[in-house]
């Protein structure tokens, strides 16, 4: 019996020690059918099951450890969470009282465990809408729990919620006195008080003002609900109070008035007086210092560069650096400027000026190496990076042991925009990695907060870990991923000449460009080859020192993980299945984003799942019925239906009646059609539309291109797309079309990278010293 009882114990905890919950939820299971009170392996199972979400058998579990350990803290405090997260909060509760009631404390003593306990339970009573009960619960107890703040908040909370405004709006008063810049007390207070018109709820803030005359969030929140002549007189002040002050985050404090065309006509206005003011006499309505003016001039850049002025903005932010040519955020907003204009380089490169300013300052460095990557200076990052990193390691090994997602997530898209497919994918899975490490690293928090009494917090992470996927960063990477697997799948890449088949394939180049663009490649390999060499040399250095924590890690998660090797990332054999992977997550957890189910459509289309199809297509419709690119998915869907001979019957039928509920009686090319007319001034949707003329029939290449490259200033919505998708052969055989095309728009957006004239780039880095002639280069190749 204890050999058998040792045996799935220890085998438990040898698939617990290799990440396989559910095999060692099962070893535990047929170890407690030899000894069914075996406390020891009851705790390592109700660890494995709250692990997995497993709540029903998380409350058995604990249930089983209560009747055999009911003096235990542990015990109770593992069976009220149970009920907590089944959401039965009465039972949960009345679990923490009971509990309470056992615990012998002194009313004057400090105890933040018991503290931690009754705060605890005041929440579980706010979550089961029990608001009469917490607040006697708080006011019984309030000597008694360490947080003041935390106490306040929630009296004020309570109140609010039981209607009990005047006492609401004593507490919230209480609160603004203590922390006058903090919104949320604003916000409670005007619920407590209940303002009937705009002048009461201005009144609020005019109180505000007098009781905190250096308070900002007193005189900027008005601006969200003011208009007219109060806006511009509040505004005034606010603005007058920042710039003499010297507030470099002043315009980001305005950032979300700029939804309105009204509040930004008098911005606009009050700022280009303030600029005519102070250049002239220096004055506002007294003298102000020197910095003043430098101050406007630097939201006046801002100001226009958000409405789309970029030459103004320029001009604005050259004076500013004229002026005061030492301050890094004058650099900082002329490389934003430059991006937002779609000259990526020319931003890189005022970041990188501004970081020499101050080559200690981690935030610049950061910024830099960040825009560098968008530009697809990879290696110049990673140099950047490296100023921060750890001696003796390469950047980017420290960079991923660090979990820097923001960094290997702009990776991704560098090199995804290099069209280096497995780099790209080697990152995405790296960033997958991180989120698989930080699901497992909740194990050790279990016993550790039951054990400190830090419940809010421990229940805040399990629910947070259960919507951990929907994290940016992920969301980022998997997207990257996906569209990754979709062209490995359109265009398998089966050589080491992946970058010149793509290069191939999505253009049709003379024998003069394909010469040229081998002799690159080739130049590309030896620098490749011998960067790699010298990495090499290096890795041999580092080996030594790494080898033994390596093995130390590997012994505490479980064995060594798999490496991630980009050529065979790249040649997957079937790229679908690894989209699938990325995108389940995303179908569960982000579904409020229309991307989530167009690229599900993409996957299922190609794996000619229609039913699946449908699917995404209707939860795409749900979110924006008119987006361009859900208009491409269903002009294909419909003529895949019509089209297909291997569909069965039945589901034949049900497609075509949900096609006919949706959309009427239309075919592709009518439905096509009727969306043109419906967004005839949305140059995205013309575009999208263009694209499925082509698609339903190849003879109406040069009326869709004619459409797609319209720059009439009636359309609106202007996107870079359409001088890709002319280069890449979306709209068939136009090349008539790209030079003229980019012409124009390089009149419109001068500063725009992708519409500069051909050799633009080569040009510049010819004139910045940065590559050799074609004479040494050919002399290289030699």
């Amino acid at each position: 019996l204890h050999i058998c009882l040792s045996g799935w114990h220890v085998y438990g905890l040898l698939q617990r020690s290799d990440k396989k919950y559910d095999e060692a939820i099962k070893c535990y299971r047929n170890a407690l059918k030899w000894d069914k009170d075996n406390l020891q392996i009851l705790r390592d199972l109700s660890l494995l099951q709250i692990q997995m979400r497993d709540l029903e058998g998380y409350r058995e579990t604990r249930y089983q450890l209560l009747q055999l350990r009911p003096a235990q803290r542990a015990s109770w405090i593992g069976y009220a969470i149970a009920y907590h997260l089944l959401e039965d909060y009465e039972m949960a509760a009345k679990i923490i009282e009971e509990f309470r009631k056992t615990q012998q404390t002194s009313p004057d003593k400090v105890d933040y465990e018991y503290s931690e306990l009754l705060l605890y339970q005041n929440q579980v009573l706010r979550e089961a809408g029990l608001y009469k009960e917490a607040l006697e619960h708080l006011s019984n107890y309030e000597k008694q729990i360490c947080d003041k703040l935390a106490v306040e908040e929630t009296r004020g909370e309570l109140l609010l919620k039981l209607e009990r405004l005047e006492e609401a709006t004593e507490v919230y008063r209480r609160l603004q006195e203590r922390n006058p810049e903090n919104w949320s007390y604003y916000h409670g207070l005007e619920k407590a008080l209940k303002p009937s018109s705009v002048e009461e709820r201005h009144k609020i803030y005019e109180d505000a003002w007098e009781k905190f005359p250096k308070g900002l969030v007193p005189r900027r929140l008005p601006l969200n609900f003011l208009s007219g002549e109060k806006f511009r007189e509040c505004l005034d002040r606010y603005l007058r109070m920042n710039f003499s002050k010297g507030c470099p985050p002043v315009f980001t404090t305005l950032k979300s008035l700029y939804n309105d065309k009204e509040k930004v006509a008098i911005i606009e206005e009050l700022v280009v007086g303030y600029e005519t003011s102070l250049k002239s006499c220096r004055m506002f309505s007294q003298n102000e210092p020197p910095t003043t003016l430098l101050w406007v001039q630097y939201f006046l850049a801002q100001h226009y560069d958000m409405i789309g002025q970029q030459t103004l903005a320029l001009e604005y932010i050259n004076a500013a650096i004229d002026s005061t040519p030492t301050l890094i955020e004058l650099f900082l907003i002329k490389a934003k400027i430059y991006k937002h204009a779609g000259n990526i380089r020319e931003a890189a490169q005022w970041m990188d000026e501004a970081q020499a300013l101050d080559t200690a300052d981690r935030f610049i460095n950061s910024k830099c190496a960040k825009y560098m990557l968008k530009a697809g200076m990879i290696k110049e990052a990673e140099e950047m990076c490296s100023k921060f990193t750890r001696e003796g390691a390469s950047a980017v090994e420290n960079l991923n042991e660090m979990q820097c997602m923001w960094f290997q997530t702009e990776c991704a898209l560098a090199y995804k925009a290099m069209n280096k497919f497995g780099e790209a994918l080697k990152k995405c899975h790296e960033i997958e990695r991180h989120f698989v490490e930080i699901t497992d690293d909740q194990f050790d928090f279990h016993t550790y907060c039951m054990r400190k009494m830090t419940l809010r917090s421990y229940v805040d992470l399990l629910k947070l870990e259960d919507v951990l996927r929907q994290h940016p960063f992920y969301y980022k990477a998997a997207v990257t991923a996906i569209q990754i697997y979709l062209s490995l799948h359109d265009n398998p890449l089966t050589d080491d000449s992946k970058e010149l088949q793509l290069a191939l394939l999505n253009s049709n180049l003379s024998d003069k460009e394909l010469k040229k663009l081998r002799n690159k490649q080739r130049r590309a390999q030896k620098k490749a080859q011998l960067e790699e060499e010298k990495k090499n040399a290096e890795k041999e250095k580092q080996l030594k020192n790494q080898k033994k924590k390596k093995e130390d890690d590997d012994e505490e998660i479980g064995g060594p993980k798999e490496e991630l090797v980009p050529d065979k990332l790249v040649k997957v054999e079937n790229p679908l299945e690894e989209a699938v992977k990325f995108l389940m997550p995303l179908k569960h957890l982000v579904k409020d984003k229309i991307d989530t189910h167009l690229l599900a459509f993409e996957i299922y289309f190609r794996k000619e799942k229609y039913l699946l199809m449908l699917q995404s297509v209707k939860r795409a419709l749900a979110i924006d019925p008119d987006h361009p690119w859900l208009h491409q998915c269903l002009v294909r869907f419909f003529k895949g239906v019509s089209e297909s001979k291997e569909l069965p019957e039945v589901v034949r039928t049900v497609l075509k009646q949900e096609i006919t509920r949706l959309f009427g009686d239309s075919n592709a090319k009518s439905f096509n059609q009727a969306y043109l007319t419906k967004h005839s001034n949305s140059i995205p949707h013309r575009l999208a539309a263009a694209k499925m003329m082509v698609y339903l029939d190849s003879s109406t290449e040069t009326k869709a291109a004619e459409l797609a490259t319209a720059l009439d200033e009636s359309l609106n919505n202007r996107t870079i797309q359409v001088l890709e998708c002319i280069r890449s052969g979306a709209l068939g055989d136009c090349k008539e079309h790209v030079e003229a095309y980019r012409a124009e728009c390089h009149k419109l957006y001068p500063y725009t990278l992708a519409f500069m004239p051909p050799g633009y780039e080569e040009n510049t880095k010819i004139a910045n010293g940065d590559v050799s002639t074609e004479t040494e280069e050919l002399a290289n190749e030699m």
